[in-house]
């Protein structure tokens, strides 16, 4: 009996999946990039992947699809994929279905110019918006000003809409350790993430700590999106305000932002990244034999790699391993080095009665992972 995790090689972008024991499915983030479609490039083709993930499991819809924020790489050709409630185009055609969306407010309140916003997230701001007004098929984190203001200009209020709403410091609805093995606490985005921000995007992005439970061991694994360093810090500071210490421990730990040096601190190091005190605080929430999994292009250590102003920085790597080290970790891994750097494959892992660890290195392919699942498409 077990849950899994998985972390699918998408490049520099994120997506993941969590398939419970009850069977249920959760999404986070969708980025598909077609040179995937061709055999010879190392991106995986997550279309087909997934579409032969549901097939076998004989669905054609996820129970959650969480967008973590609503930048390129975490939607890229989402809206070709899914279907859509907000208007017909989207409907049908073999599309994938969405019991439940999961956003930030900010998904729902961003108003930068068009040329400042791509195509899709302009259509997942509609669509979040029609499922927020029709009442179901949504859960929003955070309740700021700013979207009170906006349900009262759209003739709603917020006491009938406080069902489809989760603040930072709750659980999300509809999951529990009891009816399905998980729950979900909300770490952020906090209210002042979006009122007292102009940029809504990574700062306002979700992170939680979701908790297993398999024969009574608990298993906390970390999913952050795109977040910087002082987002970490307000994380660390209300958990340790709240008395709420433990949402920080982590077994398995999904790095922000790519490995991007400034989700540790505001300068990048010359070698290595020196985390601030507060996000060196949640490095050593790790629990032992616990993993760090960087959703990333491969990290060299060549000289070149110092001077790379966009992430993953090298200079994040070695001090993600540093502080894994010390917490007696097990592994840093990176989606597009593994197995090889050619021919990454989808990293999983299973959550068990025994905690967390990696399937795939002593188990010979993922068809003995997850039951009829095909070769890696693309």
């Amino acid at each position: 009996m077990e849950h899994k995790v998985i972390f699918y090689p998408v490049g520099n972008g994120d997506t993941s999946q969590i398939i419970l024991v009850n069977g249920k499915r959760l999404l986070f983030d969708y980025r598909h990039q077609k040179q995937g479609e061709d055999d010879d490039h190392p991106v995986i083709d997550l279309e087909a992947r997934l579409r032969q993930e549901l097939k076998d499991a004989k669905r054609d819809y996820f129970d959650v699809v969480a967008l973590t924020h609503g930048d390129k790489d975490h939607i890229a050709h989402s809206t070709e994929f899914f279907e859509l409630w907000h208007a017909e185009k989207y409907k049908g055609k073999g599309r994938i279905k969405i019991k439940e969306l999961w956003v930030p407010a900010a998904m729902i309140l961003e108003t930068a110019a068009n040329d400042e916003q791509s195509d899709e997230f302009v259509i997942w701001r509609q669509e979040a918006r029609y499922r927020l007004k029709e009442g179901k098929g949504i859960q929003v984190y955070s309740k700021p000003d700013k979207l009170k203001s906006w349900l009262k200009e759209n003739g709603l209020t917020l006491d009938s809409r406080k069902h489809l709403i989760t603040d930072a410091g709750q659980l999300a609805k509809g999951f529990s350790l009891i009816s399905d093995g998980v729950e979900f606490f909300c770490h952020s985005p906090f209210i002042k993430h979006v009122d007292e921000s102009e940029e809504l995007r990574n700062d306002a992005s979700l992170i939680f700590q979701i908790r297993f439970d398999i024969d009574g061991v608990r298993t906390n694994y970390l999913a952050v999106g795109d977040s910087t360093y002082d987002v970490l810090e307000d994380i660390v500071d209300a958990s340790a305000r709240h008395k709420n210490d433990d949402r920080l421990d982590w077994d398995l730990f999904n790095i922000p932002h790519h490995c991007s040096a400034f989700a540790l601190a505001p300068d990048k190091g010359e070698k290595e990244t020196v985390p601030t005190k507060r996000v060196k605080t949640l490095l050593f929430h790790g629990q032992p034999d616990a993993y760090e999994v960087s959703s990333s292009n491969p990290i060299p250590d060549t000289k070149s790699a110092y001077d790379d102003d966009q992430p993953p920085h090298i200079q994040a790597r070695k001090a993600y391993e540093r502080y894994l080290k010390e917490v007696g970790g097990r592994s840093f891994l990176v989606t597009m080095e593994e197995p090889n750097e050619k021919r990454p494959e989808p990293l999983i892992f299973a959550i068990s009665g025994k905690g967390c660890r990696l399937l795939g290195r002593t188990i010979s392919g993922a068809a003995s992972i997850i039951s009829s699942t095909p070769p890696r498409a693309g």
